[in-house]
């Protein structure tokens, strides 16, 4: 009897090839995680961040440096004043006169008034602008963010010469509808001065930054503003407990940005001193400064107390940054 034939062995079908991902592993180029993936990742990082770091260096480094050097030395002339002058370094000379002198300490005290003043009528005015045009009962929003964010539009220096107008007796349809009831103000006394200065200055920032909160605003969550009309809770009461509790970091990062602002304060005084002599020449640290540089001709103290208003600049940002994270918090 004959051996049955042999069947031939079946071949199992070809696996298909698995995709290139998969087979490219760490350490090979192109796979997730690989050098080639890793060093485009810088590449885009560095092309991104270079330019802010050049620019910094460039605008705010290189100043600082160099404001550092020029208040180590101080200008002295020789001859009885007919032989020139001469560099000669101070030290730290430049700094113990700025804080020695009354007239630049004082410049922070009306700084620190200016702020009592002007912070809480700005910032308050802001907010209950942003809540008004937030509210239910609010109309032509979209006009009234622009009708209100046009006086930031108008450079400082512009803003505070029409003011310098509006202040002006004579000149002023302000001063001749006040005259016509019988009531005088003096724009530029020696107390009312610096209330013309926080005017002007909340003129031009209060949209600003009612347009700031009013985005935070429109960030809370539409369900939590429904959980507390649900709960009885009315217009006011939702926009003290609900509203601006929630935008407590949009409130703090304001605050922080008015005080660096307020300290650096210029323009405004500097034009409305030219009216109110009572205000003086170095009425604010910049001011004070601006004497010192281009009338007195004392770099070497200018530089001093530009170093300072930076100080005191820096810690007050970290004092306001410090108590707003405890407000956040509470």
């Amino acid at each position: 009897m004959a051996a049955p034939l042999a069947r031939p062995a079946k071949t199992p079908p070809p696996r298909p090839a698995p995709p290139a991902a998969a087979t490219a592993g760490p350490g090979r180029p192109g796979a997730p995680g690989g050098p080639g993936t890793r060093s485009g990742q810088r590449r885009a990082v560095a092309l991104f961040t270079v330019p802010f770091f050049a620019l910094f260096l460039a605008v705010t480094v290189l100043p600082l440096l160099y404001a550092g050097w020029m208040s180590l030395f101080r200008e002295e002339s020789s001859g009885l004043g007919f032989g020139g002058t001469e560099r000669a370094f101070a030290g730290f000379g430049n700094f113990t006169e700025a804080l020695g002198d009354e007239a630049f300490l004082r410049s922070f005290g009306n700084i620190a008034l200016y702020c009592v003043l002007y912070i809480p009528a700005m910032v308050g005015g802001a907010l209950i602008l942003a809540l008004l045009v937030d509210s239910t009962l609010a109309r032509a929003r979209r006009f009234f963010q622009i009708a209100y964010f046009l006086p930031h539009a108008v450079p400082g220096l512009i803003a505070s010469l029409i003011w310098l107008y509006l202040y002006t007796p004579g000149l002023s349809p302000v001063t001749d509808a006040l005259d016509a009831f019988g009531a005088s103000w003096n724009f530029f006394g020696e107390d009312e001065a610096i209330l013309s200065v926080v005017n002007i200055s909340a003129w031009q920032w209060t949209g600003y930054n009612m347009i700031i909160f009013y985005a935070g605003l429109q960030a809370v969550p539409r369900e939590v503003l429904e959980a507390a009309t649900v709960d009885g809770a009315g217009a006011l009461r939702t926009a003290l407990q609900v509203k601006i509790p929630m935008i407590r970091p949009t409130v703090v990062l304001t605050l922080l940005f008015t005080c660096v602002g307020a300290i650096q304060l210029f323009d405004a005084p500097k034009l409305v001193q030219l009216r109110a002599n009572t205000m003086g020449e170095d009425w604010s640290p910049t001011m004070f400064i601006y004497t010192a540089a281009f009338k007195g001709h004392d770099y070497g103290l200018a530089a001093a107390s530009s170093l300072l208003l930076a100080l005191v600049a820096g810690l007050l940002s970290f004092v306001v940054t410090k108590l707003g994270n405890r407000w956040k918090a509470s």
